[in-house]
Parts: C-alpha cells; structure tokens; sequence
C-alpha cells in the first residue's frame, strides 16, 4: 500500500513533489496500489519510486526537454499503464515486469535495460523507443508500432510480435528464440547478429 503522506503530496501537484523529492533524496518513495488513473505527472521525479500494481490508465507521464517524468530504476510491476502517454520518458532499469501497456504510447523513451518480461505491449507504440539490453521475454507485442526502435541486444525470446511494425528497427545481437514474427514487416530492419534459434 501507498505512503498516505506520498500520495497527499503527488497530489499537491508536481511542483510541490519535486520540491519534496528534492529535499528528500534519500527517502524511499511508495505509491503502490495506487489509482493514478488520467493523473498529469508530466516532469514528475518518480525516480526509485515503488509503483507496483498502481493504475495509470490514461495517465501523462510525457519528458520532453522542459517537461516530462522521470521513472528511472521505479518499480513497475504488475502496473497498468494502458493507454498512458509515457512518450521520451526515462524508464533505463525499470521494472515493469507483467505490467499492461496495451496502447501505451513510448515514442522515443528510453527503456535500456528495462524489465518488461511477460508485459502486454499489444497496438503500443514505441516508434524510435531505445529498449537497448531490455528483456521482453514473453512480452506481447502483438500489432505495435516498433518503427526505427532500438533492440540492441534485446531478449525477446517467445515474445509474439505478430503484425508489428518493425520498419527500419534496430535488431542487432536481439535474442529472438521462438519469438512469433508472424506478418511482421521488417523492411530495412537491421539484424546484424541477431539469434533466432
């Protein structure tokens, strides 16, 4: 279960929690079973932070630049992020493992070594994501949107990536043992050294 004192400052709004997080570097933050549903959390510090079994659905937790949160190392398990717009945040080490991302919209975030074992990715779109040393075993990817994404030495063994859109992805050294790549488009997909079986 959530800190109440985490969660009543998350809901001062996101000045006021980084100016917390800022000021409390050390402490451990939990918003666990939390529902955050439709929550703005754009340039919210979530870094470290236990989110497991929190509800996101909907929720914007976009970085740009100037804007956008910061999820690095957070704990993410079990999470449903569906429909979450989570486009160039920092998810380097997350674990999101058997989190719902159906319809999460990723462009350009950064997922390097990330735990995404067993998560639902289905229609997501991770159009340039960076998922760089990730593990997607078991992840389903079912119809996503993979344009130009990073795989570099990605596990994605019995991933199903059935009808993804790989075009112009990055594969190089991924592990793909068993993995459904049924209808996939692969046009101009790089698969230097790519393990298949």
């Amino acid at each position: 279960m959530a800190n109440p004192e985490h969660l009543d400052l998350l809901k001062q709004g996101v000045e006021v929690w980084n100016a917390w997080r800022a000021e409390n570097e050390g402490v451990r933050v939990d918003l666990s079973e939390t529902d955050l549903r439709g929550a703005n959390l754009r340039r919210a510090n979530l870094t470290g932070a236990n989110l497991n079994r929190t509800i996101f659905v909907g929720a914007d937790l976009t970085e740009s630049k100037l804007n956008g949160a910061n999820l690095d190392g957070a704990k993410l398990i079990a999470t449903n992020l569906t429909e979450a717009n989570l486009t160039e945040a920092n998810l380097t080490g997350a674990n999101l493992t058997g989190a719902d991302l159906a319809g999460a919209i990723l462009r350009e975030a950064n997922l390097t070594e990330a735990n995404l074992f067993g998560v639902d990715l289905t229609k997501a779109d991770l159009t340039k994501a960076n998922l760089t040393g990730a593990d997607l075993e078991d992840a389903d990817l079912q119809g996503a949107n993979l344009t130009e994404a990073n795989f570099t030495r990605a596990h994605l063994s019995d991933a199903n990536l059935q009808g993804a859109n790989l075009q112009g992805a990055i594969l190089r050294k991924a592990i793909l043992y068993r993995a459904n790549l049924e209808d996939v488009n692969l046009e101009g997909t790089i698969i230097e050294g790519a393990i298949f079986r």
